[in-house]
């Protein structure tokens, strides 16, 4: 058995128990007065009832640790090392907290893949005993500082049981929930920026990345550049799990917008953001060959009235990100007859977000490309004609591929900490596993709202017996490569 530490271990103090399938401790590491031994009184909460503010913290911890205990099952008890403590703070922006797995194992016995590093709890499951015994499998450090002068000040922690916050207030126990399951497993350890595996050996998150782009599952890569590099592929980087699969049929919404660009009969679907304001795109969609608008200077800004109008009429026109608002840019082709708009932005990056604003005068559809893929159509421009189509596919999954696949949150570039290890933001209805926290959450990991749970599910987090008294093993890796864009 192979073991790496992850984390430096902080005193702890008594624990606060959970119990459920798994059963979950709370290891309070804070010293007196402070964190979660705040002494500060506060009125107890409907959901809370909590009398100082230590003790309501504690109670929303141990919360969330009994919700993912009743998803879980593990003979084996799950120890999260847990603290309230200043975090990097600004008066406008913060650390809220983190949580990772403090230890990962390999080759131990019951590890369902050979030479792959499991994070503790995990292979404390899987092996049915302490792989690391008195230390914790998770540490967990949240910031006390939130809403106070200097840090994140038009904020405040809500330490509720619910979900009744007010748009001002985070929620601590949704926070947590997300938290915790990075602890649990919804991380990869390969670094994002270099590609380098810990000990050159792959981890199981790891094992159900797949790459659309290179057709390539992440193990699959014989270095470490390349590895790095997909990781940038946005939009292409799938998890290939047979849970979350076919969860996502039920979880995300179905009738995802695409833009689909066909030339000399070849068809290839870009990643889009689509528009705010103006029309939804529907399942009929809108079709026109594309054509660049250029303004009286030559520019293809759209801020000033489009100079080719007569090419324009009943097209699809090409703008650039830039000097005015999208709005503006989308009315002048409008103004000229177009019968949709593509805007390729200024700056490399991607995926691309959606293209915000408003003005009840815009009658026509909107996307937005990413410039990297802007620069690419307007090459292919110059060789020859080519179709566009705007649409809603109605089946394919928001955030998922046409076989339900769920995007990973590959960028470009990289953000350390968010990227890979979260779900594409544009999972819709949001994810608790998205890289943001969103308001709308709710506190359900599991089916039909949240896709958490069969995530875990998949690299091993398997209930130990089935309806049929059968183990619920991960099963196959689905492998769907499709053309590359």
């Amino acid at each position: 058995m192979r073991l790496l530490s992850l984390a430096a271990l902080l005193a702890v103090t008594a624990p606060g128990l959970a119990a459920a399938n798994a059963r979950i401790t709370i290891l309070n590491a804070n010293a007196p007065d402070v964190g979660f031994n705040d002494p500060t009184p506060v009125a107890p909460l409907p959901t809370n009832p909590g009398t100082t503010l230590g003790e309501q913290r504690l109670n929303v911890f141990r919360h969330a640790a009994e919700r993912w205990g009743a998803v879980l099952d593990s003979s084996v008890e799950v120890v999260i090392q847990a603290s309230f403590e200043p975090r990097p703070c600004t008066a406008t922006s913060g650390v809220l907290g983190s949580a990772g797995a403090t230890f990962i194992f390999s080759d131990f016995p019951g590890a369902i893949f050979p030479a792959t590093w499991y994070p503790s709890a995990l292979a404390d499951k899987l092996s049915g005993e302490d792989q690391a015994p008195g230390l914790p499998d998770i540490a967990a450090r949240f910031n006390s500082e939130v809403g106070t002068p200097g840090c994140l000040e038009g904020a405040s922690w809500y330490y509720g049981l619910d979900t009744n916050q007010t748009p001002a207030q985070i929620n601590l126990a949704v926070v947590l929930l997300h938290e915790f399951a990075h602890g649990l497993g919804f991380q990869s350890f390969v670094n994002t920026s270099t590609g380098a595996m810990p000990l050159g050996q792959i981890d199981v998150y790891s094992r159900f990345y797949f790459d659309h782009l290179d057709g390539l599952m992440r193990i699959d890569y014989t270095t470490d550049a390349d590895r790095a590099a997909s990781a940038l592929h946005y939009r292409d980087v799938v998890w290939v799990g047979r849970h979350t699969r076919q969860a996502a049929r039920e979880a995300l919404q179905a009738g995802s917008p695409y833009l689909e660009l066909e030339q000399r009969r070849r068809e290839t679907r870009l990643p889009i953001g689509t528009a705010l304001f103006g029309p939804a795109l529907g399942v009929r969609g809108v079709e026109g060959g594309v054509v660049l608008g250029l303004d009286a200077a030559g520019t293809s800004l759209g801020c000033a009235p489009l100079a080719n109008a007569a090419a324009l009429r009943g097209r699809v026109v090409l703008l650039d990100r830039g000097t005015c608002a999208f709005t503006a840019k989308v009315r002048n082709a409008q103004d000229a007859g177009a019968r949709a708009v593509i805007i390729a932005d200024s700056v490399a990056g991607g995926p691309p977000p959606a293209l915000g604003g408003a003005d009840p005068l815009v009658t026509i559809p909107a996307v937005r490309i990413t410039q990297r893929d802007g620069v690419q159509l307007k090459a292919a421009l110059a060789a020859g004609r080519i179709q566009a189509r705007l649409a809603v596919d109605p089946g394919q999954r928001f955030g998922a591929d046409d076989e339900r696949q769920v995007f990973l949150n590959a960028t470009d570039p990289v953000q350390p900490g968010s990227s890979i290890s979260h779900w594409d933001p544009l999972a819709t209805p949001n994810q608790l596993m998205e890289p943001a926290i969103n308001h709308d959450l709710t506190l359900e990991v599991t089916p039909p709202q949240d896709l958490t749970s069969e995530l875990l599910r998949d690299i091993g987090w398997f209930t130990d017996r089935n309806l049929d008294g059968v183990p619920d093993f991960p099963g196959e890796i689905i492998r769907n490569p499709r053309p590359a864009r």
